[in-house]
């Protein structure tokens, strides 16, 4: 079964004719979480060198989990010209959120596990790279995204029971071996418990184990940031998750006979309990009945003119 991870596996082909405008950068506001995954200790006075290093003066705070919320939106009511956040993909996806298309130019740098969205931005590059590269010949482009009951995601969003497999993985990887082998049994059990069932705006319905919903950001399908790419995960036993786990690998899920591709705007999904979800590699326990819609113009991001490879 495909997770998070996997949705962007292979190389991605960028939506094409992305507004874009370049940036005149006077304040700049950064929110670091020395805790997070991939940033570590001293991060914060190395931010704030490279950024002086190219003559923009900055106030960088430094701020643990607990704070982050209150840091971010001080940071955004500072109305800055780029907010740059080097944190996890929870921290990018509510700064994203808080400044929506109103607010600051974010810039939101791979410091987490995932880092779906920095990723998708930026490509494979570390946070240094990213924003060095922005720093030299940036300019603010247009981002769109999805929201889910008011949830939004900028990369992909996954409904169903197969992504409690990512809440098993994530146990696995902070060593909790006990809370893993919990999580994997309830997977297991709900997996094949009960399709949810989904109505797209282009009049399709059906039932599937898992809805998947991919942003401009990533689809391969789309040369303009028009609609969603909804993608119907129908699996109905043991052998075809194994396939499509094997296709998601090589990159080639959407061509497996178990997925059905749609272009959206909106879409209802439906299930007999809650349905659990991840949403840019966050996890989320979401009613039992949804609502989708497409954002053309979520935020504005801080990016290299040159895309990244």
């Amino acid at each position: 079964m495909a997770d998070d991870a996997s949705l962007l596996n292979g190389p991605t082909a960028p939506a094409a004719e992305r507004p874009a405008e370049r940036l005149r950068i006077r304040r700049v506001e950064a929110v670091v979480n020395p805790l997070s995954g991939s940033v570590g200790p001293g991060a914060a006075e190395e931010l704030e060198r490279l950024l002086a290093a190219h003559g923009y003066g900055a106030r960088v705070c430094e701020a643990n989990p607990r704070d982050l919320t209150c840091a971010v939106r001080a940071a955004v009511d500072k109305a800055p010209d780029l907010l740059v956040i080097l944190a996890g993909d929870g921290t990018a996806a509510m700064a994203a959120r808080r400044a929506g298309p109103d607010g600051p130019v974010i810039a939101p740098l791979a410091g987490g596990t995932m880092n779906m969205l920095p990723h998708a931005l930026y490509g494979p590059m570390g946070w240094r790279e990213a924003l060095e590269a922005a720093l030299k010949d940036g300019e603010a482009r247009w981002v769109s995204g999805g929201e889910v009951d008011s949830h939004p995601f900028y990369v992909a969003a996954i409904l169903g029971a197969p992504t409690l497999w990512a809440r098993a993985r994530e146990a696995m990887r902070k060593g909790r071996l006990d809370l893993a082998l919990a999580r994997a049994r309830t997977a297991l059990s709900r997996t094949f418990s009960g399709p949810l069932t989904y109505r797209l705006d282009n009049g399709v319905e059906g039932s599937a184990e898992a809805l998947a919903l991919l942003c401009p950001l990533v689809s391969r399908r789309m040369d303009s940031e028009t609609a969603l790419e909804a993608a119907a995960l129908d699996v109905r036993n043991a052998a075809e998750t194994f396939r499509l786990g094997f296709n998601a690998l090589t990159g080639d899920w959407r061509n497996d006979p178990a997925v059905k591709v749609h272009l959206i705007t909106g879409a209802e999904a439906k299930a007999r309990g809650s349905i659990p979800a991840t949403l840019d590699g966050e996890p989320r326990r979401l009613p039992s009945e949804v609502s989708v819609r497409f954002v053309p113009r979520a935020f504005r991001a801080f990016v290299p003119a040159v895309p990244t490879a």
